[in-house]
């Protein structure tokens, strides 16, 4: 069938079957936020066609207005931004809020790959980069967004590599991150030093800081082999869990769906992960093959970090799980991440 011709069915068969646990899993809880999510999905969608039938050399042409629009876009947030429990991060646009922290991992992508492919991994350019990333780094980190802030840092740090960095420059770069972290805590917000502190010891305020951490894993814990049914989760429909449409629905599906369910859905994933490093040694082109370790390094971050926090081997951080988690603008940017690989797929 033509069809055929103008889609990717690996990205959108594992794609579409994530989408699909993400809204069922919603619908359980919220029919209204299910039917929102298959909106953004639906629209997501689209992005994703219009992406993979582009060429990414039209990205790389204009990603410099891109970068300039999506760095005042976050000076914005600053300004016209609404307030939602301490942060801010979204733009209202009328019907719908915009989240300029999402769109700012794709960009960065973009960028990032124009820069490396044009230039060699010397000290000075590797310094280049990090001036181009840290004000996005920054700026998300201020709203604040630690979670966002993290995954570009993982952006960066994941093209880097792919640059062929050598070993020494690696070691050296290793060893300043392993000096920078005791600093970098006292940037760090009241209540993100107590998700840290609560990770390292959660039942010393199992009522307070500690509180996320132990639900999250008793939910986990309760779900068995094959769960207890979706919409049976006591632990997300009696509202314990927090956020469990959100940075903990891993947890909310391991509840309901169980380790079966679980192992379903790291399967899927691992089949686009393997499949984006499939792609990326078959591309003839450097910007093409650094685009998808970006989307790779994205990925990976992502869901490494979201599914460890879930259950309790890593510190809160406020991490989505691509494709599952309820949200437009994450959904949307994953949808044009995938393309970004899908459209370098068919010039191999």
């Amino acid at each position: 069938m033509k069809i055929f011709q103008f889609i990717n069915l690996q990205i959108s068969l594992a794609s579409f079957f994530l989408i699909s646990i993400g809204v069922l899993v919603i619908y359980s809880s919220s029919f209204e936020l299910a039917i929102q999510q298959a909106v953004f999905a639906i629209i997501g969608i689209i992005f994703f066609l219009m992406v993979s039938r582009s060429e990414l050399k039209f990205f790389r042409n204009i990603i410099k207005p891109l970068y300039l629009v999506i760095f005042i876009s976050l000076i914005a947030v600053f300004i016209l931004g609404i307030e939602t429990r301490g942060s801010l991060r979204w733009i209202p646009l009328g019907i719908f809020n915009i989240q300029p922290s999402e769109f700012a991992k794709p960009i960065l992508i973009l960028f990032l790959a124009k820069f490396w492919s044009e230039n060699l991994p010397t000290v000075i350019n590797i310094l280049k980069s990090l001036l181009w990333s840290a004000p996005l780094i920054f700026l998300i980190f201020k709203q604040p967004d630690l979670g966002s802030a993290l995954t570009v840092g993982a952006i960066w740090l994941g093209m880097l590599f792919a640059a062929r960095i050598s070993l020494k420059k690696t070691i050296i770069l290793l060893l300043i991150f392993l000096l920078m972290v005791p600093i970098g805590w006292f940037f760090l917000h009241g209540y993100q030093k107590d998700r840290i502190t609560s990770f390292l010891s959660p039942k010393s305020d199992p009522l307070g800081t500690g509180y996320n951490v132990i639900q999250s894993t008793i939910a986990v814990g309760s779900g068995e082999f094959f769960g207890r049914g979706l919409g049976r989760g006591t632990q997300s429909r009696l509202q314990f869990l927090p956020e469990f449409r959100t940075d903990f629905i891993f947890a909310s599906i391991a509840e309901e769906m169980g380790f079966a369910g679980s192992v379903l859905i790291l399967s899927l994933y691992m089949f686009l992960l393997s499949y984006f490093l499939k792609v990326a040694y078959q591309v003839n082109n450097s910007f093409s093959f650094l685009v998808i370790i970006g989307v790779f390094s994205m990925f990976l971050f992502q869901l490494f970090v979201n599914i460890g926090m879930n259950v309790g081997i890593l510190p809160i951080t406020g991490i989505t799980l691509p494709l599952i988690s309820y949200g437009g603008s994450s959904l949307i940017v994953t949808f044009i991440s995938l393309g970004m690989v899908a459209s370098s797929a068919k010039k191999r």
